[in-house]
């Protein structure tokens, strides 16, 4: 029974995988399943079936394409960690609440003129947190701006040899083939045609995507500030300063007033010089308060006279609950705060900021409040049945002062795959272990960073890929498109080559189908007595230029997750927007050769 199957399987190989592949793309679409899980069931299927063996799953785990994905997430994170992230967030908003469409605009063409010189993994992983900030500023939905944005990093990235990998590929492969090497700005004008086509395209399809905000997007309005006092040290390096020309308020930290003794000075702050003393009444987000508590200048907080520095211990939030004995009374009567050595470091209010400052806040049910002490005090705020959710703050402080390490290793990973000194992913490892030695970001971090969904996504679709190549569906497909191929003309054949290509690019790897096609449209260009190089061309573009699926290219899977599009939104957008881009670009192709 089971030879038997074997040898059905045997005999209908490349049938049976390109099933398989159907199958796969009718549960994308259907999407009873997350887009990862149906890769992986795909890829479990072609190795139940036999149709791919041990050394192709192996293959698809050591390929360079997750290995660069998950390095750079790291990379990210380490960004985001410093602060790096956050201080291009605050200029790009700062010109975005006075200009906000034209700092889009300005944003955009930044990210097309790096594309070409760097890899559009990074420049897509570094733009995702930006993207969803300006969204936020300019009140365009960030889903209308991320797949956009990966769009134009890939039609970025066809305007340069060294744009993508996939276009070293086919260099490398035409130049084995005896052709001459390609100038790194030889296919320039062709991917600016498929730039230019692809800006048409986004602003007439751009209306189709959803509106619908992203949950998890982590943007300023979903991320409650917190009413804190900073308290001036009598060491403070900031006495005699004016408190609005401090840097911290070019941050997350808005000034709301000057408490000096009994009075809170709300107006004429620019003329006021810091005492010792004095208390900044401020709001701000708890990773500025996590920093600030770190600090050398001010005692962060409220706390009794027994509390230790703002900076020992640890953190923790908790939640006053509607039984408390308390509400309605102001912070600093709450009996904790003299009872135990704590130190309350911020309050926060939902949809409202509490004050008018932080001792004479009234407490209400469901205010939050972010407080800090050794653990022994931690555990008895525990045990008070009128505080719910007693925890150990996930947030972090960030470390500005390394901010330039993480930007270095940033930058030489780019810059060492960009001069093909070495491969981006070896690169962006030693960056890694640079910036987990020099703490930028902690090991635990690091890791977390690190989108698992993304990473299974791409594992699995390479794994598929393998297993329609071993299964010969590949082989198959070329079979059934070569004659075609043979029998047009040579201004159709730019035409079928590139589509035809990009057909592929959807559902292998880009780099696989390079691979592929490269040799055989050469050996047809020459069979045929053509010149092979326009259609060389439109193997680079094509390969690379597909956004109909998110598992088309490697920033379709970043934004597609960041994003939380459907399958259906890409397919939507990404299907006209493949056809208007590739009619330009080869349409460009014939025109200038």
């Amino acid at each position: 029974m089971w030879t038997t199957i074997e040898r059905f399987i045997d005999a209908h190989s490349a049938i049976i995988g390109l099933l398989i592949l159907a199958a796969m793309f009718v549960a994308f679409l259907r999407e009873r399943y997350p887009v990862a899980v149906v890769s992986l069931f795909g890829a479990c299927a072609f190795l139940v079936t036999g149709l791919l063996d041990s050394s192709g799953l192996a293959a698809a785990f050591s390929n360079s394409a997750p290995i660069t994905v998950g390095a750079m997430l790291v990379l990210s994170g380490a960004l985001v960690r410093t602060g790096a992230i956050e201080a291009i967030i605050n200029v790009i908003v700062a010109r975005a609440e006075r200009h906000p469409r034209l700092t889009l605009v300005e944003v955009f063409a930044g990210m097309l003129v790096a594309s070409p010189f760097l890899n559009n993994t990074p420049v897509v992983i570094i733009m995702i947190p930006i993207m969803i900030r300006l969204a936020e500023v300019t009140g365009i939905p960030a889903k209308r701006l991320l797949m956009p944005m990966s769009v134009l990093a890939v039609l970025g990235g066809c305007l340069s040899l060294i744009g993508t990998s996939t276009n070293l590929i086919v260099d490398g492969i035409a130049r084995d083939a005896g052709l001459a090497p390609f100038g790194i700005f030889e296919i320039t004008p062709y991917g600016f045609a498929g730039v230019i086509a692809g800006i048409v395209a986004m602003l007439l399809l751009v209306r189709l995507l959803p509106k619908d905000p992203i949950k998890g997007d982590g943007s300023s309005s979903q991320i409650p500030d917190f009413l804190s006092e900073l308290a001036v040290r009598a060491d403070s390096s900031l006495i005699g300063k004016t408190p609005t020309t401090l840097p911290l308020f070019k941050r997350n930290v808005k000034l709301l007033g000057l408490k000096r003794g009994s009075d809170v000075l709300r107006h004429g702050l620019d003329e006021r010089h810091l005492r010792p003393g004095d208390r900044l009444v401020v709001r701000a987000s708890a990773v500025e308060l996590m920093t600030l508590r770190t600090g050398r200048d001010f005692d962060i907080g409220m706390a009794g006279s027994s509390a230790p520095p703002a900076s020992a211990g640890d953190v923790v939030e908790t939640m006053i609950a509607p039984s408390h004995p308390s509400i309605g009374q102001r912070l600093a009567d709450i009996p904790f705060v003299h009872r135990l050595r704590v130190r309350v470091l911020g309050v926060s209010r939902h949809n409202h900021l509490a004050g008018p400052d932080l001792a004479g806040t009234r407490m209400r049910a469901a205010d939050s409040l972010l407080v800090s002490g050794e653990r022994r005090e931690i555990d008895q705020l525990r045990d008070n049945p009128h505080l719910l959710g007693v925890g150990v703050t996930a947030t972090r402080a960030l470390r500005r002062k390394k901010a330039p390490i993480a930007v270095g290793a940033l930058a030489a990973t780019v810059t060492l795959a960009a001069l093909n000194i070495m491969p981006i992913a070896m690169a962006a490892i030693i960056a890694i272990g640079v910036i987990l030695a020099t703490r930028c970001i902690d090991a635990e971090e690091a890791w977390g960073s690190i989108d698992g969904d993304v990473l299974i996504l791409i594992i699995a679709m390479l794994a598929v890929g393998t297993g329609l190549e071993q299964a010969g569906s590949v082989q198959l497909m070329v079979s059934w498109l070569t004659p075609l191929l043979t029998s047009a003309s040579p201004a159709m054949l730019v035409f079928l080559v590139y589509f035809i290509t990009l057909l592929l690019s959807e559902l292998l790897s880009n780099n696989a189908v390079a691979a592929i096609v490269t040799p055989v449209v050469i050996q047809l260009a020459l069979d045929l007595g053509i010149d092979p190089r326009p259609l060389v061309i439109a193997v680079m573009i094509g390969a690379s230029a597909c956004f109909a699926t998110p598992i088309g290219y490697q920033t379709n899977a970043l934004v597609y997750r960041a994003g939380e599009y459907s399958f259906a939104d890409f397919v939507r957008i990404g299907v006209p927007t493949n056809i208007i881009v590739g009619l330009a670009v080869c349409g460009a192709i014939l025109f200038l050769n």
